[in-house]
């Protein structure tokens, strides 16, 4: 594509590109055309194990750049680690139960939340590791979390049917999510902060508005428990994953259901769009992993080869790569284009149950 043109014809539709960041703009896009012509042949090799925690970890997190990372415990606390010295940095302490979720407030990387089964949340500072805010009110265990992506507001999902939002500057409560008539164990704010997601064991997915707390939509289509829920990044379709071994999408806009992704055998434990939504990714207890098509929702690409269930799967951030975390010990790397397995990781002696990519896409976490 021609960069000057295209800029030109993005500035038509654009207010805020104007004369005097064009320069600017067509530089960046340019940048943007490099990297997406760069040839991969990156192979991962294991770079360091470390002996993390006393009990088993929950999961693990990076900041946005892959500097620093986090991992929770059922230990009670979750440290955060230097990635290129594998050195730990802090141990947060305080919490008088399991470390379930945890969450670097990305871009920015300078806060860490953790949910857990002590039914609280804390605000962690990344670099001193003191503790801002305890946001207590559910009255049951918090099994997940998630930070906007303004950095303002943190919500938590838990066993006792509701999502809370809370102000991360004021260390308040501002709003409770109720309506599910079961456990949630998934929460996902869309990239402009106005609606969040909440997945729920009663078989649906609600929509919200962030602003009064007040429910928009409610997705209902699945036969099983939600086992995760998604928005891409335009916010224009979410993707649900159920137990029940079908993935559904739906716009996000209406609440409308738009197409029923099939084919596995078996639950489905996890699903995600690639950056652009362009595609979408599930793992099921069948022992594969699938890719669709968004627009088109056909199946493109079947990833088999794991040996038992796949607990996780993402892909990383250029979309070419897709990560899959599984039972049988190992995690695989796969082309999301053919669904050929480029590379299997192995060295844990557990099953794997988290696995991550840095934004540059060159290092991998795998926690089991």
């Amino acid at each position: 594509t021609d960069v000057t043109s295209l800029v030109e014809e993005i500035q038509k539709g654009e207010p805020l590109i104007t004369a005097s960041c064009m320069e600017h703009v067509i530089h960046l896009v340019r940048r943007l055309q490099q990297k997406l012509g760069e040839k991969e042949n990156h192979k991962f090799s294991l770079f360091k194990v470390l002996r993390t925690h006393i009990l088993p970890l929950t999961n693990v997190a990076f900041n946005k750049s892959g500097s620093r990372f986090i991992t929770g415990s059922y230990d009670r606390t979750c440290k955060l680690w230097d990635t290129a010295s594998g050195e730990e940095l802090h141990t947060l302490e305080g919490h008088r139960n399991v470390v379930y979720a945890i969450a670097f407030n990305n871009p920015y990387g300078d806060k860490i939340a953790t949910g857990s089964f002590d039914k609280t949340c804390k605000v962690w500072n990344a670099e001193t590791g003191k503790c801002y805010h305890t946001f207590r009110g559910h009255s049951a265990e918090i099994v997940c979390l998630s930070f906007n992506l303004q950095s303002t507001l943190v919500a938590t999902g838990s066993m006792d049917s509701t999502a809370k939002l809370w102000d991360i500057e004021k260390g308040e409560e501002i709003a409770t999510l109720s309506g599910h008539s079961a456990e949630i164990i998934a929460v996902s704010f869309n990239t402009i902060g106005d609606k969040i997601i909440t997945g729920s064991f009663d078989h649906t997915v609600a929509v919200w508005d962030v602003g009064t707390g007040r429910r928009l939509h409610t997705l209902i289509g699945h036969r099983g428990e939600i086992s995760s829920a998604q928005f891409n990044w335009d916010c224009s379709l979410i993707v649900t994953g159920s137990l029940d071994k079908t993935c559904m999408l739906w716009n996000a806009v209406t609440g409308t259901h738009v197409a029923t992704l099939t084919g596995h055998r078996d639950e489905i434990l996890d699903v995600c769009f690639d950056y652009t939504g362009q595609r979408v990714a599930t793992a099921s207890a069948d022992g594969s992993a699938r890719v669709y098509n968004a627009e088109t929702k056909k199946c493109i690409a079947k990833l088999e080869g794991h040996e038992d269930e796949i607990s996780k799967v993402c892909f990383n951030p250029k979309g070419n790569f897709i990560l899959t975390a599984s039972s049988d010990k190992t995690a695989r790397l796969w082309d999301a284009a053919t669904g050929h397995c480029l590379q299997i990781l192995e060295g844990h002696i557990d099953e794997i149950f988290s696995c991550a990519f840095n934004y540059k896409g060159d290092t991998i976490i795998t926690g089991n």
